[in-house]
């Protein structure tokens, strides 16, 4: 059975939620930290440090390939992580373990700024680190609550994606800033001083957590009639899915091609004032902080009001559409840097308020979709599978950076058209989503009857 703490009023936030969202903002911090300045500090120190003209797209080609590797990296690892937490220890000892090796990665980032293979040993750390926790924290959301308060469900998802966004938001500001005063070793040291933090905070909340006990090897092996729910869930979810890799091979492009494309455009927002070109992307999650309550609290309940009923699907569909039309811009932007021009940042931040409309109603629905949609036994497992959609969009970008650097098929992609590329891909994937989506059967599980499990001797906490 579950571990819950003191008895709470029906019907109320849970008390671990603040040490859940401090814990998110700090690693979000940690972790957009670092990669807010990846792809330019691989470009300047390893790739073209000697800043050659003609070598730049080769290895702007060669850095985004790396990042996006990292990037798939760490989101295929949630799904071993999930699989460890629900049937081995539970999320509690995953997050808090798994964080400590998530420090030591930090700490080879800054002290092997100048070594490409010691570099690259902080990198795999972080990958194992951001990856091993992070459907554990998301599903953890989620054990939370009971039917008695699941109608804030998505209010608090909101509230956690609002953290992820808050720490976002200042660390693309301050480690680009950072990085151009101070040196790279400060810049990627200050995101691992806040990823101590965040285990710090997770490690103080331990008594106030809904603790999901782990099923148990033999048990999930033996449970004929959970593995036939089980596989049912999964097709149903992956149905879905299936079309969100796409999503995540545009959307993280924003934390790396875009930076790229910015240190060749006007960045001066107003007179007397230029942003650095990483700074840029600190705009995606500042919409992101003005958006959430946007469309929680005035887009949907409008709609929804007048009948249109803003489900999950209709809410990935549009997302995937504004997803498509913000590379639009962006390929609009590189077509004129291509022609010898130097347009505004500011068609840029346009490109960015489109985007992150996007990532709210596709990101957000997502998470809760995994948590709402998995038996009690695949909850961080499922929450895997989603973020394993990150792993496989990211994997195709890096693929075709590969190609693009060694002189491949994608080669052909020069300038403005991969932009135009990656558009038009994800423009067919949504169309086929939105049809596809009018066949898709759903069902919830939330508040289940909890499974027979031993309680772990550290269950009341350390």
């Amino acid at each position: 059975m579950a571990i819950r703490p003191e008895r709470e009023p029906k019907g109320t936030f849970p008390k671990a939620v603040p040490y859940i969202i401090g814990n998110e903002a700090a690693e979000r911090f940690s972790y957009y930290g670092y990669r807010s300045i990846l792809a330019t500090f691989l470009v300047a120190q390893f790739f073209n440090p000697t800043n050659n003209p003609a070598l730049q797209a080769k290895a702007e080609a060669q850095a985004n390939e790396q990042v996006h590797f990292y990037v798939a990296l760490a989101y295929f690892l949630p799904l071993i992580g999930g699989l460890v937490a629900d049937w081995f220890f539970g999320k509690y000892k995953v997050i808090l373990y798994v964080s400590i090796l998530y420090c030591f990665g930090h700490l080879c980032l800054s002290l092997f700024e100048d070594n490409f293979q010691l570099f690259s040993v902080g990198l795999v750390m972080l990958a194992i680190g951001a990856g091993g926790i992070k459907s554990s924290v998301s599903a953890n959301v989620g054990d939370q609550f009971d039917k008695s308060n699941e109608h804030l469900m998505s209010k608090v998802y909101g509230w956690f994606y609002f953290s992820i966004n808050a720490g976002s938001v200042i660390s693309t500001a301050l480690i680009p800033w950072l990085y151009a005063n101070y040196g790279a070793s400060v810049a990627f040291g200050v995101p691992g001083i806040l990823m101590a933090l965040a285990t710090l905070i997770f490690w103080l909340g331990r008594k106030k957590y809904v603790r999901v006990p782990p099923i148990g090897y033999k048990r999930a092996m033996q449970d004929v009639e959970m593995w036939k729910e089980n596989i049912g869930a999964l097709g149903r979810v992956l149905a879905v899915f299936a079309f969100v890799p796409i999503f995540w091979a545009l959307w993280d492009q924003n934390l790396s091609e875009w930076v790229l494309q910015a240190q060749k455009l006007d960045r001066t927002l107003w007179p007397g004032f230029t942003l650095l070109p990483e700074q840029v992307q600190t705009v995606n999650p500042f919409f992101i902080l003005v958006m959430i309550p946007v469309f929680t609290y005035a887009i949907y309940p409008f709609f929804d009001r007048r009948g249109v009923k803003t489900t999950p699907l209709r809410r990935l569909g549009t997302g995937f559409v504004l997803t498509a039309l913000s590379f639009v811009v962006i390929a609009w932007i590189q077509t004129q840097v291509d022609n010898g021009a130097q347009p505004s940042v500011w068609w840029q931040i346009l490109a960015y308020f489109i985007l992150t409309c996007g990532e709210v109603m596709v990101s957000i629905t997502g998470l809760e979709y995994a948590y709402t949609h998995a038996p009690k036994a695949m909850k961080s497992l499922m929450t895997g599978i989603w973020l394993l959609t990150v792993s496989v969009g990211n994997l195709f970008v890096s693929f075709v950076n590969s190609s693009i650097a060694g002189g491949g098929f994608f080669s052909r992609l020069k300038g403005a058209d991969y932009f135009w590329f990656f558009a038009g891909l994800m423009l067919a994937n949504a169309v086929v989503f939105m049809l596809v989506s009018l066949f898709l059967k759903e069902k919830k599980y939330v508040g289940e009857s909890e499974p027979e499990a031993e309680v772990p001797a550290d269950a009341k906490g350390y």
